[in-house]
């Protein structure tokens, strides 16, 4: 059942999928904890859609590479919440209801929390419009579970820059923002963990991904999720 625009979180509805986000600033290991969790549960039988922002399908693909590509200033931070938005409303409408209708669990790597984390609080964009455009666009699909990853700025920071190796190298530009921007960044995440306590958890990123998967598994047996 929705009350309030969310689920309790504890209460696993057998006729609706779990919605279960992973939010943190750069380098914290929510990805690869992504992954290690979608392996887990679909070791215990769960049916598991994992997916990331910005993108998730091929249209929000598309203005992810506007969003994580060239110079720091070639956008705004109303214009990357913009399309953002632009790119959620798709990846919504096309991977993760159908998901969730379907009674799967739906592993976000990044959602609507990260709008508000980048371009509200780190940034400038005005948190009236996040206000609307998550209203209008979210709705009621809102996470059961958003997992904080939280780590000190310079570790995320050496550790996104040890990655770079592996992956896409130009999708670095928020990587590239800048350590001020980045302790903004860590302090926007824990003030959203502080204003929706019901919601989110703040996981200790700085551990070993062993030790770290352990707490989350924890996390969600404590909450029915598991």
């Amino acid at each position: 059942m929705l009350s309030g625009g969310r689920r309790c979180a504890n209460v696993a509805a057998m006729d609706r999928g779990i919605f279960i986000t992973f939010e943190g600033g750069e380098g914290a290991g929510k990805t690869t904890q992504l992954r290690r969790l979608a392996e887990a549960l679909r070791a215990r039988g769960r049916v598991v859609t994992t997916t990331r922002e910005p993108g998730g399908t091929p249209s929000a693909e598309a203005v992810r590479n506007l969003l994580v590509r060239g110079d720091t200033d070639s956008l705004s931070a109303t214009a990357e919440a913009l399309l953002n938005y632009a790119a959620r409303d798709d990846h919504l409408r096309r991977l993760i209801r159908p998901a969730l209708e379907r009674g799967e669990m739906v592993l976000c790597d990044r959602f609507m929390d990260s709008t508000r984390a980048y371009q509200v609080y780190a940034g400038d964009c005005p948190v009236e419009l996040v206000d609307v455009l998550e209203r209008e666009i979210v709705g009621d699909t809102r996470p059961d579970l958003t997992l904080i990853f939280d780590l000190p700025a310079e570790e995320g920071l050496r550790r996104a820059g040890m990655r770079n190796g592996t992956r896409q190298a130009a999708e670095d530009r928020f990587e590239r923002k800048g350590k001020a921007f980045h302790r903004r960044l860590r302090e926007a995440y824990l003030r959203i963990a502080r204003e929706n306590p019901e919601r989110c958890v703040v996981v200790d990123a700085y551990g070993a991904m062993d030790v770290v998967q352990r707490n989350i598994l924890g996390i969600l047996q404590s909450r029915g999720l598991a």
